[in-house]
């Protein structure tokens, strides 16, 4: 049986069957044009249903279209590594920024995992925090366009409007629809009310109702159900959100759920170097393939189990390649060896360049703070 929870996610995840349990709504045809207008072309992650599901993205087309711009929001809770999954939806992001030319706002909730994991020390978390900033600026985000808001850093501009959102959220609603109980800390029932701020704080600060567009794995989205129910009750829209799939651990699918940065052996690391890579990927990466070259070869292997073509569903951009890929691997002309050596080889290019960036990036901090 699957979880799937802003803290923990694992099994075999149904993603229609979220889509009915969260109540939000698959991206279909009709918003992927409304969208193409706009971007003059669709992100691979849109055309491959990576990210699938959406609230409210048409009004947020409707408001654009209007001339009243959104800005986004996402973030990153620090406790530990960036891994590769961690980036799926920052690649998303900063496709969106480019396109639609919109600010983003990004929260480093400093305060979050140290609430909820028992073995997380305050000095370990804030120093998660400095390296997961490097990663973030790392992916290109335009620093005249991004702002970074960490939660205790800036808590004199967030806890008052954090405050107001609490007022308006019960306890019973906490435990309904994060499953608390009885023992929880007192920060973690209150800490669903500082992820809010970030919905709305941009409309303070200018004084004017803007709309925001959270892009966001599907884990966290029973944040922003019980932001959207309070926001309005402060003069404010409800936050519209479009939701992705995880990239699973090499594990695969139906153990991991998704990639976690405390699984070391099945998570690949933004720091991790070409050697470290390849050695993840051959020793752990689950293969669709069959046990011997020659029924392999027979009888073909399932492209929809393998976790090296998992991968590449993700990080291949060229539409015909992947599809070549998924032919030859499934007619058994491509063996499990060859099809992890096109991934590594993917992973590693990516991974040289976001590490150069991330180098560069230990002097731009100060660019992106509040």
């Amino acid at each position: 049986m699957a979880t799937v929870t802003p803290w923990e996610v694992k099994g075999n995840i149904d993603y229609d069957k979220l889509i009915q349990e969260f109540g939000v709504s698959k991206i279909d045809e009709r918003v992927l044009k409304r969208i193409e207008k706009h971007t003059g072309e669709l992100h691979p992650f849109l055309k491959r249903k990576i990210f699938f599901a959406h609230r409210d993205i048409n009004f947020i087309l409707d408001e654009y279209e209007k001339g009243n711009k959104f800005y986004l929001y996402t973030g990153r809770a620090p406790s530990g590594k960036v891994h590769i999954g961690h980036m799926v939806p920052w690649m998303f992001t900063k496709w969106l920024q480019d396109k639609f030319d919109v600010e983003l706002y990004f929260q480093f909730p400093d305060e979050e995992k140290y609430l909820f994991k028992k073995d997380l020390s305050w000095e370990d978390s804030q120093a998660y925090l400095q390296d997961n900033m490097l990663d973030v600026i790392a992916m290109g985000f335009d620093p005249k366009k991004t702002k970074f808001l960490i939660d205790t850093r800036d808590a004199g501009l967030m806890y008052k409007e954090g405050v107001k959102v609490a007022k308006h959220i019960t306890f019973s609603t906490a435990k309904a629809a994060f499953g608390f109980k009885d023992e929880q800390n007192l920060g973690a029932i209150f800490y669903t009310a500082m992820q809010a701020v970030p919905a709305f704080l941009p409309s303070v600060m200018k004084n004017k109702k803007i709309p925001c567009l959270i892009p966001h794995a599907i884990d966290q989205d029973p944040h922003f159900r019980v932001t959207r129910d309070v926001l309005p009750k402060l003069g404010h829209y409800k936050p519209a959100s479009i939701q992705c799939r995880f990239l699973p651990g090499l594990a695969g699918m139906t153990t991991d759920g998704k990639m976690s940065s405390s699984a070391e052996h099945t998570a690949i690391y933004t720091t991790d170097d070409p050697k470290t890579v390849k050695n993840k990927v051959n020793k752990y990466a689950f293969s669709g393939g069959q046990a011997t070259i020659e029924e392999h070869r027979k009888k073909g292997g399932n492209p929809d189990v393998d976790v090296a073509y998992q991968w590449l569903m993700f990080f291949e951009e060229d539409d015909e390649r992947l599809k070549q890929i998924y032919q030859d691997y499934k007619s058994g002309k491509m063996l499990s060896g060859e099809i992890k050596a096109i991934l590594i080889e993917k992973i590693n290019k990516l991974l040289a360049e976001h590490q150069k960036r991330r180098e560069k990036a230990k002097s731009q901090i100060d660019k992106f703070l509040l």
